[in-house]
């Protein structure tokens, strides 16, 4: 993204600095022509891992090159899962139909690459079409593979957090568990079963409180574990360890081989 290339470096240090030890970059960019660029940087550090996709925004402007080209990307090591895919009926910058097809067409692709899934769901603000849409979809193609996936940013209800779980996602959580608005995040963070739990930025969006409205970075994760933290009545460094011992096991990475290789594991104080 263009909002850290005057200081992406140091925004990574700041990260490592904060106790981060891993970070999947969602590979999404900006759309096609672009769908390289998490890879770009997880080939510079090998604490970073990539993720490829189109995301619902940019799903009118996918190509059969496109396609293709993901089908190359979806095979390099640094690539441990898809996504963001799925359906935005927030913005509609696609159209639904279309924003179905190119969802549909991923996951095919992912499922042959055998990664898991990161899934985007908005709703309008009139309808949570978007997400029964959604709960529908994985339930019918994806639940099958037994892949698994991440519902990314999750803004919905603990009815579906608890679909989610049922077919096997995790659910992750980013600044916005922070927002005085945000009780239904709230309700699902405190519920969810804490290994079926990941923690995120969404960088550079929805930075937490006390930053919100400000561009948001990796390092600000610790707000969010601080939040979950408090409404599970948890110690910050036990949501620390949780989420960390949970990304791990479900990408199926070393975290002993992490932290040897690094020597920078820092407990969230």
């Amino acid at each position: 993204m263009e909002q850290f290339d005057g200081d992406r470096n140091q925004m990574l240090q700041r990260a490592r600095e904060a106790g981060v030890e891993n970070i999947l970059a969602i590979g999404s960019g900006t759309g096609p022509g672009s769908l390289d660029c998490a890879i770009r940087l997880a080939e510079q550090h090998d604490w970073i891992y990539a993720t490829i996709g189109i995301h619902p925004h940019e799903a009118k402007l996918a190509t059969e090159s496109d396609f293709a080209e993901l089908e190359l990307l979806g095979k390099h090591p640094r690539v441990i899962a898809w996504g963001e895919i799925g359906l935005d009926y927030h913005y509609d910058h696609s159209p639904r139909d279309v924003q179905r097809s190119v969802f549909l067409r991923q996951m095919e692709m992912a499922r042959v690459a055998q990664l898991p899934i990161v899934i985007h769901c908005r709703p309008s603000e009139n309808t949570e079409n978007a997400w029964d849409d959604t709960l529908e979809i994985l339930r019918k193609y994806w639940a099958p593979t037994g892949l698994g996936g991440i519902l990314h940013c999750f803004t919905g209800t603990l009815q579906h957090m608890r679909a989610a779980v049922d077919i096997g996602f995790m659910i992750s959580f980013s600044g916005n568990v922070t927002f005085a608005k945000a009780q239904n995040i709230r309700d699902a963070a405190k519920e969810v079963s804490l290994d079926r739990m990941l923690i995120e930025t969404d960088s550079p969006f929805l930075s937490p409180v006390p930053n919100r409205g400000k561009r948001n970075e990796p390092a600000f994760v610790v707000k969010v574990a601080e939040k979950i933290a408090e409404v599970r009545g948890m110690s910050v460094n036990d949501i620390a360890q949780a989420t960390t011992e949970n990304f791990h096991r479900f990408f199926n990475i070393s975290e002993s081989a992490t932290v040897e290789k690094h020597q920078l594991h820092q407990p969230i104080q």
